[in-house]
């Protein structure tokens, strides 16, 4: 059984990387175009810091946070959905598929169809957002005194990877609710870009009824409130242990593998359009 998961999981890779590979040499078609779509990206998101440049330019703290941590989370959350969204970015355009019957041509194809509907339009471009999260968590990690262990070092890129695994993991499950409300993209941006720009500022600003929401329903603080407020040594709002800081793993695998179940239970709901 490992072995066979094993080689589903290779192939749907091997997929992934040969659609995806299909649109990248597309887009690398036309070199300037791509280049000025990269540069867009990285400046429209950039706008959201410059909102909180303009916000400190008035205030000294925000939250009781200074400009240099609020860069940290900043950075860290919009690296991990830059990531998450340049892989999976393209579930928001399932429910167009359902309502056109485009699905269909995607059921007949050798390949897993969460494959296809991930890798479908691959959009190099976002590599901006990606950019645009590094520097700003590279202007944070300098300008903001952390007393640094081995533990925070190794934390750091955790909190990214685990963080791209969470944001993956509701973008898929946007997409099979998708399945059941056909238009729901709009629903689905709600968590996916609002979780982002929520957690681009401190808990601390937010009430404690929506800080628990994200931490023990949707679980968006571990992203990057909960290791960033260890690595910053803060106390968290809610009181709750510095041991968890360290789950981001474990609540990573589980949404991803609620998410698998969500698909499988959308994708055997879906009812061709029959034409």
């Amino acid at each position: 059984m490992a072995e066979s998961v094993a080689v589903r999981a290779g192939r749907g890779v091997r997929a992934y990387l040969l659609i995806a590979g299909a649109w990248v040499r597309s887009t690398m078609a036309y070199r300037a175009s791509f280049a000025l779509t990269v540069f867009g990206n990285f400046a429209v998101t950039a706008f959201d810091f410059v909102a909180i440049l303009l916000m400190f330019s008035h205030v000294d703290v925000l939250g009781g946070f200074t400009l240099g941590e609020i860069a940290f989370l900043y950075g860290t959350t919009g690296t991990a959905f830059g990531l998450a969204d340049l892989l999976l970015g393209s579930m928001d355009r399932l429910g167009a598929r359902v309502r056109d019957g485009t699905l269909d041509t995607l059921l007949v194809r050798p390949a897993p169809v969460l494959v296809q509907v991930a890798a479908d339009r691959f959009a190099l471009r976002r590599l901006g957002r990606i950019t645009q999260g590094l520097l700003v968590l590279g202007y944070g990690l300098v300008v903001v005194d952390i007393a640094w262990d081995p533990v925070k070092v190794l934390l750091v890129p955790l909190m990214l990877v685990c963080g791209a695994a969470i944001f993956g993991a509701v973008f898929v499950t946007g997409g099979a609710f998708q399945f059941v409300a056909q238009d729901a993209s709009e629903v689905q941006n709600a968590f996916t870009y609002g979780g982002n720009t929520l957690l681009q500022y401190p808990p601390t600003v937010f009430a404690k009824e929506l800080v628990r929401g994200v931490t023990f329903v949707l679980p968006l603080a571990f992203v990057n409130w909960l290791p960033a407020l260890y690595i910053l040594d803060r106390e968290n709002p809610l009181g709750l242990p510095s041991w968890f800081a360290f789950l981001p793993p474990f609540v990573a695998v589980a949404c991803c593998g609620l998410a698998g179940l969500a698909w499988r239970a959308g994708l055997r709901s879906y009812r061709s359009t029959g034409s």
